[in-house]
């Protein structure tokens, strides 16, 4: 498999990387934090969180996307996991998922954003478990399994490499859309988990289908992110040089790193 690793001087990479780009996206300077390398689409509604920028799907009740930046000194714990799950509260009745759409449902309400990349701030693990972060996840070997694994690993990454960027989200790809609830949240046939290093100008990307994995390791799961734009429609990176888009798209990580 081709490696998206490039060897270049950081003097310059940053300069490479946004040549040519336009920041003229009003929508993208609101929550630029976590949107530094482009929106990844102008679908839904933008929502911009403490520890996170989202896209929501009104008519799914699920995000359409999640941004986050992280860095060694978010990996920091000062909070106590809160569980204290809640329907946003910037989304309208109608058009947001519920508590009671999981209830008795099957499934767990897979974060797209972690709790546990969000201890640094109480306001931030707040947000975190707004529905609006969340999409209907199979839990036993996969939201509390592979799923979990991934998630654990990129905070390891973060806690090597320094700042990383982080874009997770569903995947939608049946033609019947199974969904729970009196609001029909839409089950996502899998997730997706970007991670651009732009320090590097490296990334890896994961599929993973909702359903258990038992025994599978999160290196079978790898792809490229054109893999994952292609799915989805999304198009991640955007605000990069197109040349170096294109390659560290294209390229499937070897191996974890």
């Amino acid at each position: 498999m081709k490696s998206s690793r490039l060897t270049w001087s950081t003097g310059w990479v940053v300069a490479l990387l946004l040549a040519g780009s336009t920041w003229a996206q009003s929508a993208a300077e609101r929550c630029k934090e976590f949107l530094e390398y482009g929106l990844p689409s102008d679908r839904g509604a933008l929502l911009c969180r403490s520890g996170f920028a989202l896209s929501h799907d009104e008519d799914k009740k699920a995000p359409v996307w999640v941004a986050q930046r992280m860095t060694p000194e978010r990996l920091v714990s000062r909070v106590q996991r809160s569980n204290r799950f809640a329907p946003d509260p910037e989304l309208p009745k109608g058009k947001r998922a519920e508590l009671e759409d999981y209830r008795g449902s099957g499934y767990d309400r897979g974060h797209m954003a972690p709790a546990a990349d969000m201890r640094w701030s109480a306001q931030a693990m707040e947000e975190s478990f707004y529905l609006s972060n969340m999409a209907p996840q199979v839990g036993p070997g996969m939201n509390r399994g592979i799923w979990s694994e991934i998630e654990s690993a990129i905070r390891t990454w973060v806690a090597q490499r320094g700042e990383l960027f982080i874009y997770t989200g569903p995947i939608f790809e049946t033609l019947k859309i199974a969904k729970i609830g009196p609001n029909q949240v839409a089950v996502p046939t899998h997730f997706y988990k970007v991670v651009f290093d732009p320090i590097r100008v490296e990334t890896i990307a994961f599929v993973v289908p909702n359903s258990p994995h038992p025994n599978r390791k999160i290196d079978e799961f790898i792809t490229s992110v054109r893999d994952i734009e292609q799915r989805t429609g999304l198009n991640f990176l955007n605000r990069i040089n197109p040349a170096v888009q294109a390659l560290i798209e294209e390229s499937v990580a070897a191996s974890l790193w």
